[in-house]
């Protein structure tokens, strides 16, 4: 059971206590991700990110590194669109010490000129792996498209020409103007004491800031990307509009997407790959953000294979709305999702990610048994529902990389 408190500036503290374990997880989350970001620094939060790491005004790059891998444990951060996410695991002996760290690297970075001049080079190579993963560019290019005008539709890493113009003051502004305390969680599951909760509420409790970040909503867009790139296969990205992160189909929308293309038993592998030997990889995934989202599939495979595996995509879909799942379908679904949650949850990270998140998206951080329930009460006409107003190919979306044919191609494809 989770305990919250929220501190007089806003920052909220939320903890679980498990007397099994002899490690703790530790994360801060701030509402923050690059959808906040004004159109000229786009990637800045990407960059913030990584720059936290850096070097604070008592430590160096070094003296942080030394000082992780002293006390054993292990560091990240991650951004998306909505959030960003500092995390350390470390054994319950030094919570403290690790807390103390994030806090400092969290609030006094000193994003040095001659540290960001280094890192934007990193950063910008990050941007050119990226785009030498064709089937990352196929999902994202398509996003982008069909969310473009939005900050929503913008890359997380930003462009080369915005990076090029970030200093340090720069990114002293951002985390002035958008790391707010009301947008802040802490999140931490494992082993510790009520006098390590104390001191965390301490090293928090000097975060100044007042407001929150807000949301310019973004709606969803048909469209049909090429993508002309030198590679051996083509890559195919289907899209239609789907689900907001807190809307109640949520449950229903998870089972769904395991039913279409989330394992070797969906109904994609099986169509498109087993029977039909199309293509090696197959599957289905869904995007939610804070007011709208997206259900995408994506397929590799050879230019000669694409107009019949899109039209066998197709004929999985119809079905599943003219028929909606079988019993045994959605029972063996349902038995995945809950036991990839529960099993999820037996490590300190992930408990402490399902703190962070939920209480970051939603406010509140439903009880694992409440998300079983959940699962449980999902009947198959609500998902057969759901996926008729999901599959409407007349809102459908596209995006091929690859040695691509014309945009017509590719509209005729999913019937546009």
């Amino acid at each position: 059971m989770y305990q919250k408190i929220t501190l007089p500036n806003g920052v909220r503290i939320v903890h679980e206590y498990i007397d099994t374990v002899r490690s703790a997880a530790i994360g801060i989350w701030v509402g923050n991700g690059s959808r906040y970001e004004p159109a000229e620094l786009a990637g800045v939060s990407h960059f913030i990110e990584h720059m936290i790491f850096k070097g604070t005004e008592k430590r160096s790059a070094r003296h942080i590194a030394i000082a992780m891998d002293a006390m054993g444990g292990q560091a990240n951060a991650f951004t998306s669109k909505e959030v960003t996410c500092y995390y350390m695991r470390v054994l319950d002996t030094h919570v403290q010490t690790a807390a103390e760290l994030l806090a400092d690297m969290f609030l006094h970075s000193r994003f040095d000129q001659s540290d960001l001049e280094l890192e934007r080079g990193v950063v910008l190579e990050e941007i050119d792996m990226y785009e030498d993963s064709p089937e990352d560019v196929a999902t994202d290019k398509l996003f982008e498209a069909c969310f473009d005008g939005s900050a929503l539709g913008r890359p997380i890493l930003g462009y080369e020409e915005t990076l090029e113009k970030m200093t340090s003051q720069t990114l002293h502004d951002f985390v002035r103007d958008y790391y707010h305390p009301a947008d802040t969680v802490v999140a931490i599951s494992g082993h510790y004491t009520q006098e390590d909760i104390d001191y965390i509420c301490r090293l928090f409790s000097e975060m100044k800031g007042e407001g929150r970040n807000v949301i310019v909503p973004a709606s969803y867009t048909p469209r049909v990307v090429v993508r002309p790139k030198e590679i051996e296969q083509n890559h195919l990205c289907i899209g239609f509009p789907g689900l907001a992160l807190a809307d109640e189909r949520r449950y229903a929308y998870r089972l769904m997407n395991a039913m279409i293309g989330d394992g070797m038993s969906s109904r994609l592998f099986q169509t498109v790959r087993e029977q039909n030997g199309l293509c090696y990889s197959v599957y289905s995934f869904i995007t939610s953000h804070a007011e709208t989202g997206m259900f995408s599939i994506y397929v590799g495979l050879s230019k000669e294979q694409e107009q019949r595996a899109a039209a066998l995509v197709r004929e999985v879909l119809e079905d599943f709305c003219a028929n909606g799942p079988t019993r045994d379908e959605l029972s063996r679904c349902r038995e995945q999702m809950k036991s990839s949650l529960m099993m999820g949850l037996e490590s300190t990270a992930a408990r402490m990610n399902h703190l962070g998140k939920h209480e970051i998206a939603l406010g509140r951080i439903p009880d694992p048994d409440e998300l079983v329930a959940c699962y449980d009460s999902v009947t198959a006409e609500q998902i057969q529902s759901l996926a008729c107003e999901v599959f409407d190919y007349s809102r459908a979306s596209i995006c091929a990389v690859g040695k691509t044919g014309s945009e017509d191609d590719y509209r005729a494809m999913i019937g546009g």
